[in-house]
């Protein structure tokens, strides 16, 4: 199953984010290359700050995906305050 993750950073979130973003980062690059996570990045306001992420997955089930979601360093640190998720099917590109 394939989904979207619409994640938003608790209010002054920034720092515990910086903080754990090289824990976060590894993590998505070794899921990235197994094929559990498709492709995201930071969310940015006006400024250019990081304010939260959009994740697009794809993992077996909904349990499994929420099972990622217990061991995320930015979930388990509040550093997201509010996921929305969504079930996706992503589009079948020509050169795919």
């Amino acid at each position: 199953m394939q989904f979207a993750l619409i994640c938003r950073d608790a209010p002054d979130a920034l720092a515990k984010r910086l903080a754990t973003r090289d824990a976060h980062m590894a993590n998505i690059h070794v899921m990235k290359a197994d094929g559990r996570i498709i492709d995201g990045g930071a969310i940015l306001d006006d400024d250019d700050t990081m304010t939260g992420s959009v994740v697009l997955c794809e993992f077996e089930d909904r349990k499994a995906l929420d099972a990622y979601l217990e061991t995320e360093i930015y979930a388990r640190e509040g550093v997201w305050e509010k996921i929305e998720i969504l079930q996706i099917k992503r589009v079948k590109w020509k050169d795919q």
